[in-house]
């Protein structure tokens, strides 16, 4: 069911969008201030929370990963507003996955990592949660293979505001200022009609490529499925064998011309991703936000949507995170299977709509989700353990990915055997995505919540921010403090 919202309020950024420095300094740099009598029409999908399972009945729990930030900093947006998010727009697997985790790298032959851990939920004394981690390979910046982007910005009338086409224009000239010579990018900008802006060009003219980015203006309808068919050509016309071939959408996702509904959209861009280029949404500001259609092109595009809401998130994720541009495994999935002899019941809290049938997870014609370079991926279950005093194997956690040039899903597999500990003994990456987690319930006012408050939250998250090297760990502790 989509969701209306009706918001009082906007972003607005003006001219310290042009600034290039400081950023790092404040997290929010950028004002967000409040206007009357806005028409707001915000579009979400509302997906009914995971149950408990019986383990007698449904040993087997299979998932697509999910590594979108975009819920996340789309509820920053909401809280710096003055307002809760609206409850259809929390993806509580989201918000955990904004975040880094010190998890092990890889060990040589594999891009991914696995770890897990069991630990007392702090909700509910008589529960555990379970942690799985992920974590892509980290490849050094001098050793990233080349790009051949194509930045497709939408231009139409919707996009006329700082908060929109102004900071996408901000955030694509960063960009350019982190490739490498051997890089190239192309510019299609689309409104009623879709132009080529500039040719694919090596990044090594800079000057040229930010020249065309500061010509972008506004204006008309959209005709987003146009836009998104030439920027595919272009990418495929340069494509770099063994490169990083990718697509870059900016927009509000308003699309009101040509083909414009999500089931319709999903469909194109199915067919696209057969070509081998990845995709990248980047939601921007308010009032018109279409996040289901956004989220749901990424997930079926090969690739990750993100919510731009300030300047310390372009910062996030044109430089701090540009590896995650690097796809080091795709068509990730995760099957658990618990052993009925030590768990009663489970529940998956969150990734409500990458769930697939345990069929899928040995199908590699099975679409699922892409990782990064050096990008962290957790999951997290509430499980009821069994009473009893036997040691024996909790559940087993298998995985399959591709390698980015490949059609051929690699199998992993740890088997999670390690006893529960205390919580305040499990490790700091499980406390933080459990605190993270827990927000993530309250936001959506779970049924699940059991005794959190925005207090636990805040002490569960406040004692696990050692590792955090951009500081979006103690800027999340200092936001649940925000919320009224």
């Amino acid at each position: 069911m989509k969701t209306t919202i009706k918001l009082i309020a906007i972003l607005a950024v003006f001219s310290l969008l042009s600034c290039q420095k400081g950023y790092e300094d404040s997290f929010y740099s950028l004002e967000y201030m409040a206007f009357e009598n806005m028409p707001y029409n915000e579009k979400y999908k509302d997906y009914e929370e995971n149950p408990f399972l019986k383990v007698s009945e449904f040993p087997q729990s299979t998932f697509s990963i999910d590594a979108d930030g975009a819920s996340y900093a789309n509820m920053r947006r909401y809280v710096y507003l003055g307002q809760r998010p609206p409850k259809a727009s929390v993806r509580t697997e989201e918000y955990v996955n904004y975040f880094t985790y010190n998890y092990p790298e890889p060990t040589a032959g594999e891009n991914v990592s696995l770890s897990s851990e069991i630990t007392v939920c702090p909700w509910n004394n008589e529960h555990h949660i379970m942690r799985l981690g992920i974590k892509g390979k980290t490849i050094p910046f001098s050793e990233l293979p080349n790009s051949n982007y194509v930045f497709l910005i939408d231009v139409s009338g919707s996009m006329n505001s700082p908060d929109k086409l102004g900071i996408l224009k901000t955030g694509f000239k960063q960009l350019v200022d982190e490739l490498n010579s051997k890089d190239r990018v192309a510019i299609v900008v689309y409104a009623g009609q879709v132009g080529v802006l500039l040719p694919s060009t090596s990044a090594s003219e800079r000057k040229k490529i930010k020249a065309a980015i500061d010509k972008l203006g506004a204006g008309g309808s959209t005709a987003g499925a146009a836009g998104i068919t030439t920027a595919y050509e272009i990418a495929q016309e340069n494509f770099i064998k063994n490169g990083n071939n990718r697509v870059i959408l900016g927009t509000d996702g308003d699309f009101n011309v040509g083909i414009s509904s999500t089931d319709e959209l999903v469909k194109l861009i199915e067919e696209k991703r057969e070509s081998g280029i990845y995709l990248t949404v980047l939601g921007v500001g308010g009032g018109n936000l279409n996040d289901h259609m956004m989220e749901q092109i990424a997930n079926k595009g090969n690739g990750n949507y993100e919510y731009i809401d300030n300047a310390a998130e372009i910062q996030k994720v044109f430089v701090h995170e540009k590896s995650k541009f690097y796809t080091v495994a795709k068509d990730s999935k995760i099957q658990i299977t618990f052993n009925p002899a030590m768990v009663d019941s489970y529940r998956l809290i969150g990734y409500e709509n990458r769930k697939l049938e345990d069929k899928d997870f040995d199908d590699d014609k099975k679409d699922a989700g892409e990782i990064g370079a050096g990008q962290t991926i957790t999951a997290l279950y509430e499980l009821v353990l069994k009473k009893t005093d036997a040691m024996a194997q909790y559940a087993n956690f298998d995985f399959r990915y591709k390698l980015p040039n490949s059609d051929v899903s690699r199998p992993l597999s740890i088997n999670i055997t390690k006893t529960p500990v205390a919580f305040s003994s499990a490790s700091e990456s499980t406390r933080f995505a459990v605190g993270v987690a827990g927000f993530g319930l309250l936001m959506r006012e779970s049924e699940y919540k059991g005794s959190l408050d925005l207090k636990m939250v805040q002490d569960i998250a406040g004692s696990a921010v050692t590792f955090d090297p951009y500081g979006y760990r103690k800027e999340f502790v200092e936001l649940t403090g925000k919320i009224k």
